[in-house]
């Protein structure tokens, strides 16, 4: 299942286009943001006479076609129907307990939401831009179908919390969507790990051979980050469910409103305490977008990672047909496009993030008409993310790793030096002078281009008379693997552990992704 298919059946938030159900579109560029939309359902602006203002009471005149296309979030909000449409339910069964409405009215109102709901996701509801917003056209639509029981449904509510009860449920969902698709790539990462058992990997810094290192460990260290990822959006969820409905504008109500009710009706830990922090802040936004920009940053640096292997100078892996295109005027040419691109769309997901940042920066309390400008970055970034975490799990999936040709890369680079430090450390020698020793037994191989393990035991002694015939036991890529003991180091046995609790923790079982 893409993800988009998992976020629809998981979070039930269809702002994706038919267009998108496939992955590759995560592979292909734009030249400007890509909004949230649905293919079955249009706006129109003109094609009936404007009617007035749901807060027209006190104005003599209407805005110009101008402001109203200026104005207007209808294009991109329309994508919180399903949960406006929840928090307007819950609103009105407690507006009907608390007397402020009757149950009939309390049942024709969710009668007609529950029409409303079918219309839109049957593609036959009309989105109108002269009602300005995804509340302001379901409030209006359910006027126009039951009459005056649907007057009464903004009672003790403002736009303000409404929006932000929105929001708050749609960011809910999205994460369970991305923790998902988390979850998907790590199995299929640690499955990769499984099925590389024992291959050495030269490991860098700087870009420089530095050590020898299991394969299965390198993936890991990518499964681990995930998992922070994970714990960072978990706790992003958990700071965002508190509901803002019934703070109304700024100031609360004097009306004998349950906020009590309608925040467990919702599913939410408790209520806001603070009316007007409720309405002003957008800092879960924030923590969201900040969660996700560091996932981006780790898939992008996975990216470069595969991008740097499947080139001709390293070929450590070759990717599949699969997740690989070509060039129009190169005819050998084979890219490995979709990590170039998730590299590349990191930036997108940062950026969202500082156009939130910037958008909050100096906003006076309490709701400023900027922060309707807070729900495209995030449309963006959590379509982006799915789809850099799908794409990165697909690559993973369709990957091979060319083991004769890491392995005569092995040699180069004296990856067992810093062993054969230990090694003298071990006799005794200071680890200061165990490193200068080292790096001149490295310069004379540089000399004679030859490994360590090649010098003779003679050539060793002339450097320091405590070596023995034992120093063979440390030197060569395997001897090293070998040595390394530490917890959570790069031996055979400390990875085999990690292995192992990773294949619990994600349940996988007979080699088989249970997300499948």
């Amino acid at each position: 299942m893409d993800s988009l298919s998992l976020f629809n059946a998981t979070a039930s938030l269809p702002f994706f286009s038919s267009s998108l159900d496939h992955p590759k579109p995560y592979l292909s560029s734009s030249s400007s943001r890509p909004m949230p939309k649905l293919d079955a359902i249009h706006c129109s602006a003109a094609a009936k006479p404007k009617e007035a203002k749901l807060w027209g009471g006190r104005f003599e005149e209407g805005v110009t076609d101008a402001v109203e296309r200026f104005t207007e979030s209808i294009s991109f909000d329309k994508a919180l129907y399903k949960h406006d449409i929840l928090g307007s339910k819950a609103h009105a069964s407690m507006l009907a307990k608390q007397g402020l409405m009757t149950e009939e009215d309390r049942d024709s109102i969710h009668e007609g939401l529950s029409e409303i709901q079918r219309r839109i996701e049957k593609g036959e509801f009309e989105w109108r831009t002269d009602r300005e917003d995804v509340h302001m056209n379901i409030e209006a639509a359910l006027t126009d179908m039951i009459g005056e029981a649907a007057k009464k449904l903004h009672t003790a509510r403002s736009r303000n919390d409404q929006v932000l009860t929105d929001f708050r449920l749609w960011c809910r969902d999205a994460i369970e969507a991305i923790l998902v698709q988390i979850k998907h790539l790590q199995v299929s990462l640690v499955r990769l790990a499984v099925g590389n058992e024992g291959l050495i990997f030269p490991g860098y810094t700087h870009l420089q051979r530095a050590q020898p290192v299991l394969l299965q460990h390198l993936l890991l260290a990518f499964v681990e980050q995930l998992e922070r990822d994970a714990g960072r959006l978990l706790d992003c969820k958990e700071r965002l469910n508190f509901c803002p409905l019934g703070a109304c504008a700024l100031a609360g109500t004097g009306l004998p409103i349950d906020r009590f009710m309608t925040s467990d009706a919702l599913g939410f830990t408790a209520h806001m305490r603070n009316s007007i922090d409720a309405v002003s802040d957008r800092d879960f936004v924030l923590e969201f977008l900040s969660a996700n920009s560091i996932t981006a940053i780790h898939l992008s640096r996975l990216g470069e990672e595969w991008v740097l292997w499947a080139s001709e100078e390293f070929g450590f892996i070759t990717p599949s047909d699969a997740v690989s295109t070509g060039s129009s005027i190169m005819p050998q040419k084979k890219n490995p496009d979709p990590m170039e691109l998730v590299r590349g769309k990191s930036a997108r997901v940062v950026g969202d993030l500082v156009t939130l940042l910037m958008l909050c920066k100096g906003l006076p309390l309490a709701y400023n008409r900027d922060l309707q400008e807070d729900k495209e970055p995030v449309f963006d970034s959590v379509k982006t993310i799915l789809g850099m975490l799908e794409v990165s799990a697909e690559f993973a999936q369709n990957i091979s790793f060319n083991k004769e040709r890491i392995q005569k890369a092995l040699p180069a680079g004296h990856l067992d030096a810093t062993t054969l430090a230990d090694y003298l450390v071990k006799k005794g020698v200071p680890f200061r002078t165990s490193h200068d020793i080292v790096g001149r037994a490295v310069a004379v191989c540089v000399s004679k281009s030859c490994q360590l393990q090649e010098l003779s035991l003679d050539e060793l002694r002339s450097m320091n008379p405590v070596f023995e015939k034992d120093v063979y036991e440390f030197l060569g890529v395997e001897n090293a693997v070998k040595k390394f003991s530490s917890y959570g180091s790069t031996g055979s046995e400390c990875v085999a552990t990690q292995l192992n609790h990773w294949v619990g923790k994600l349940e996988i079982t007979n080699g088989t992704n249970l997300l499948s």
